[in-house]
């Protein structure tokens, strides 16, 4: 039940709030998110706070995660096996890339697990359900503009200057926010009715990092091979990460960032789409 309409009591004062479902395939009803935009920033707050309750170390963790695997990066992929890193220093070119690659996969394995994990609320009271998986998705900002200072930081240490391109850096991340709320949507709907989705979410995102540019450039790859690694939504969000921040050597491939950011969108409402779909039977799943 998404869609809301008021309408006169006669015997009382007190509006009439009638709760009817949506019909067929439909698309997110803006008016009812902003009504509950006051719940949007409570669960978002609380998805930050179970995150790091009872920890010693709290929000460092989303320092500590992508720092520790920067430098394993760096050891393995840069100093053993001589990967290329454009020119740049391998801890910086890595630990770029993990940046947008964090908050990917956070919000993938904390959204696709959204709506069970709050099912006493799902079928107790009434709010766009989509509110559970964005939360998720928005919670995870925080952590990258933690890990984010630690990168400026990097920056000064190896002398690397701030480009004009920076100005493009919000547009990727928008896309990472986008990418992850529609995969996040699908798993979250899916979970619903296929709990086999809390097993398979991790083999998805070990499969998805070794198809992504994070360990290696897009420049090894050349004709059919780079248009097929442009076929994931992550490739052009990590290769834009890389060229609005770094003064990378390598020029920033168009046709990719088109590709990726058109797979991005399809996946985004094709996801809408679906968990519209599936919201009607949510209560009685979960």
């Amino acid at each position: 039940m998404s869609q809301i309409s008021r309408a006169n009591n006669s015997d009382s004062e007190t509006p009439l709030v009638i709760l009817r479902p949506a019909k067929g395939w439909s698309m997110i009803n803006f008016r009812d998110l902003w009504l509950f935009r006051e719940l949007i920033y409570f669960m978002t707050w609380r998805d930050l706070k179970v995150r790091y309750k009872q920890t010693l170390l709290g929000f460092s963790w989303a320092i500590i995660k992508p720092f520790m695997t920067m430098v394993v990066f760096s050891i393995i992929f840069g100093k053993l096996a001589k990967m290329d890193s454009g020119g740049l220093p391998y801890p910086i070119f890595y630990y770029t890339a993990l940046l947008p690659w964090d908050l990917f996969t956070n919000a993938l394995s904390i959204a696709s697990r959204s709506l069970v994990q709050n099912s006493n609320m799902i079928t107790k009271i009434y709010f766009p359900r989509i509110i559970l998986p964005l939360s998720s998705v928005l919670a995870g900002l925080a952590d990258f503009a933690i890990a984010f200072l630690v990168l400026i930081g990097m920056m000064i240490f190896y002398k690397i200057p701030v480009t004009p391109r920076v100005w493009f850096l919000p547009l990727f991340l928008l896309l990472t926010v986008l990418t992850s709320l529609g995969v996040g949507l699908w798993l979250s709907a899916m979970n619903v009715l296929y709990r086999d989705i809390n097993y398979i979410t991790p083999f998805l995102t070990q499969f998805w990092w070794v198809v992504t540019p994070i360990a290696y450039s897009t420049s090894i790859f050349t004709g059919r091979w780079s248009s097929v690694l442009a076929l994931n939504p992550m490739t052009g969000v990590i290769e834009g990460f890389r060229w609005s921040l770094l003064n990378t050597t390598q020029p920033l491939s168009i046709p990719t960032i088109l590709v990726s950011a058109l797979i991005s969108l399809v996946v985004l409402v094709t996801g809408i789409l679906y968990f519209r779909r599936m919201e009607r039977l949510f209560a009685d799943m979960v």
